[in-house]
């Protein structure tokens, strides 16, 4: 359906209660809660659940039991709430790359990079919203984004609608209890390919990556599985082929090829490859925008000029189209940048300033564009702060700004664009909630706004308390490193009981790795202080030891020290540029195959499993458009998406306390819970129950 021809849920000449104190109140309150529980999924396992959707259900509910709210207030709820998951991600996999350094993470510098990067972001998404949500209405389905409208409106209905996405809501929930909580069966069922040597395959079977699946279709869904199938089934086996009999380390790995597995290939070679891709799949996408972009900044002029002459014309823009003004966009962004600039906690000159500027409108333009195709739970975001650590790298490379300072300088450069890129892509998917329900614009981006402000207040502070949590100090001892330590340097407890000055290494010296250490009155190292985020002692007298294993800061602060030390494996780059030109030639969208590439196998395996449910659907089904976006397939998504999130979240909570061995039922299974086929049980009965609603007709009025 065109935008010329949708009507939204709420027309524009309509204004029921929208932007109140208590939808506010509660989307910053919801937005601290899964600010909370993302920080730590992200430090886990390097990934978050999308928030929108969660928060949407708990507005809805709460609103019902203590007073009944309109579905814009529903609205402004989840879009507040929202910036808290995507900051989150954002700090979480960028500030542990300090501790990677040799350097402290700062809670006041956590701060402020949240909270600029957070509203960068925001202000970088107001006049793209006309291009990419309006015009672009029925081309980009902004998936998160069209199950959050479907969630709210059914909410607002009820009826035979709401059945079928609180049913959703109520199997992806027990889904993901009885998977990741009880652990009945495999998260992730993997098979090693025998025959084929350094072959594998995957799948994580979960139910919000099921209904994101469907939701976006068979085609995205298959160029996703392709680049998947690329990395697992064709570039690491020949890594291991060709590797087997080299008798030499090859950079970036640390050890032989012959000796790793699968995923430490792909985290050696395939990640490389992959960030060159998913760059160049961007640039691609951001030319391919172009048009549209100067149109949306033509229109953004014209509406600044013209309310400029009088109230008449301003008059006439309908509520629904009513964005912050231009102005406020212009002035806010030069503020934020010069706050950037300026700020003495950042380790920020005026050409990262100019930089974050640069990189930040670029990505914010590409993560808005992903989030619409392909949805914000592949959303690489992490591949474009790879971009911008690779191009900021080599240009700090090129004037010689190659010392330890300038490592943080590039650090907190592209931190501040990750952030901006990731709550770029969440406003993003809010907008477009808003779009379908008829929200008023400005108020959302208000909304997120706060959302961003209440978020970054307190994200540095949990960070910073799981690092203190999970950390160690075990004894060290190198007889030929000598360190210099002045008088005045900070003193610490050591185990033994007695105070050592603290000493930071922020170079690899030998066998000494970047990091903190205790020396004792000689300047000889005694002890190390082992982050809990990103850690390298695992276990401490034989007996296992809790880290946050952070993989994305790992792979930050590698290519940190690879460029700025002239070891970066530039081939690996340019074999996935190359890759995402040769998909563009043969007419193959390089984008959501980049992505693809990317991401693990693992990941777009069940996207593929959706994307293959609704092909089928789609044959057996014929509708148009506008009852395609709320189809009975769709909305069942929906409800997966939101059950399996909350589910998430709420576990992540329980491990995050240590009670998750409390609830670890798989002895139940003796050794079918371990067993691969065993979960494909589950998930093939999911499948097929989408399918069986999918092709039943739709009862909305």
């Amino acid at each position: 359906m065109s935008h010329s021809e949708f009507k939204p849920f709420v027309p524009p000449d309509q204004h029921p209660r929208e932007f109140t104190f208590r939808a506010i109140a509660l989307g910053a309150v919801l937005g601290i809660i899964f600010a909370a529980s993302s920080v730590y999924l992200a430090l886990k396992v390097g990934m978050t659940v999308s928030a929108s959707i969660p928060i949407a259900v708990l507005s809805i509910t709460l609103f019902r039991i203590f007073g009944k709210a309109t579905i814009l207030e529903n609205n402004i709820v989840q879009t507040t709430g929202s910036a808290g998951e995507s900051i989150a991600f954002g700090v979480a996999t960028t500030m542990p790359v300090f501790l990677l350094i040799g350097m402290e993470m700062e809670l006041l510098s956590i701060l402020w990079m949240a909270l600029l990067g957070g509203l960068l972001g925001v202000l970088m998404m107001i006049p793209l919203r006309q291009g990419l949500i309006v015009k672009e209405h029925g081309k980009l389905m902004y998936p998160e984004g069209t199950a959050c409208a479907d969630v709210l409106i059914v909410g607002e209905q009820g009826g035979t609608n709401a059945k079928t996405v609180f049913m959703g809501f109520g199997l992806g929930a027990l889904y993901k209890l009885f998977n990741v909580g009880f652990k009945f069966w495999a998260e992730i069922p993997t098979r090693m390919l025998n025959f084929f040597k350094g072959a594998s395959v995957s799948a994580e079977v979960t139910p919000e990556l099921l209904g994101v699946g469907y939701i976006i279709g068979p085609k995205v869904s298959a160029n996703m599985m392709a680049g998947g199938s690329l990395a697992y089934l064709i570039l690491i086996p020949a890594i291991k082929i060709f590797g087997e009999n080299i008798d030499t380390i090859m950079f970036p790995a640390t050890t032989l090829i012959r000796d790793m597995s699968p995923n430490e290939v792909r985290n050696a070679y395939i990640l490389y490859i992959g960030a060159g891709a998913v760059a160049t799949g961007g640039i691609i996408s951001l030319i391919k925008s172009f048009p549209t972009i100067v149109s949306a900044f033509r229109r953004g002029f014209r509406t600044f000029i013209d309310s400029r002459k009088g109230g008449e014309t301003r008059a006439v823009i309908p509520r629904t189209e009513q964005d912050l003004p231009l102005w406020m966009v212009v002035f806010g962004s030069i503020g934020l940048v010069l706050a950037i600039w300026l700020a003495p906690v950042l380790h920020i000159n005026a050409i990262s300033a100019v930089l974050i500027v640069l990189f930040g409108f670029f990505f914010v333009t590409v993560s808005s564009r992903i989030t619409g195709e392909i949805g914000s739970s592949s959303n690489p975001i992490s591949g474009m702060t790879v971009a911008t650590l690779l191009i900021t790298c080599l240009l700090f490379l090129a004037v010689g700004w190659t010392g330890v300072s300038y490592r943080a300088m590039a650090l907190c450069t592209a931190a501040i664009v990750c952030i901006a890129a990731s709550n770029g892509g969440t406003i993003s998917q809010d907008l477009k909630t808003g779009y379908l329900v008829g929200a008023t614009p400005k108020y959302q981006q208000i909304s997120i706004g706060i959302g961003v402000i209440t978020s970054a207040l307190i994200i540095g502070w949990i960070v910073i308390a799981l690092n203190d949590a999970y950390t160690t100090v075990v004894p060290r001892q190198y007889a030929d490193y000598q360190a210099v330590v002045p008088s005045d340097a900070p003193t610490m407890v050591a185990p033994d009981g007695n105070s050592y000055r603290v000493h930071y290494v922020q170079e690899q010296t030998g066998n000494i790795i970047a990091g903190k250490y205790l020396v004792d009155d000689s300047n000889r190292i005694s002890y190390l202080v082992d982050p809990g985020i990103a850690g390298t002692v695992n276990e401490i007298d034989g007996k296992p030891v809790t880290k946050l294993d952070s993989p994305k800061a790992r792979l930050f602060s590698l290519i940190i020290d690879g460029i700025l030390t002239q070891k970066l494996p530039w081939g690996l780059v340019l074999i996935g540029v190359f890759l995402a030109l040769v998909m563009e030639l043969v007419g193959v969208s390089s984008l959501p195959f980049a992505v693809g590439l990317y991401l693990p196998l693992s990941s777009s395996a069940p996207i593929m499993a959706g994307g293959v449910v609704r092909a089928i659907v789609d044959k057996r089904r014929i509708s148009n458009a506008a009852e395609a976006e709320f189809s009975p397939g769709v909305l069942l998504s929906s409800g997966f998406i939101a059950g399996a999130a909350i589910m998430g979240v709420a576990l992540a909570g329980i491990t995050g306390a240590g009670w998750d061995k409390y609830i670890n039922f798989s002895s139940w299974f003796g050794h079918l819970s371990e067993t691969d086929w065993f979960a494909i049980i589950p998930f093939g009965a999911l499948m097929y129950f989408l399918y069986r609603v999918g092709v039943k007709e739709n009862n909305r009025k």
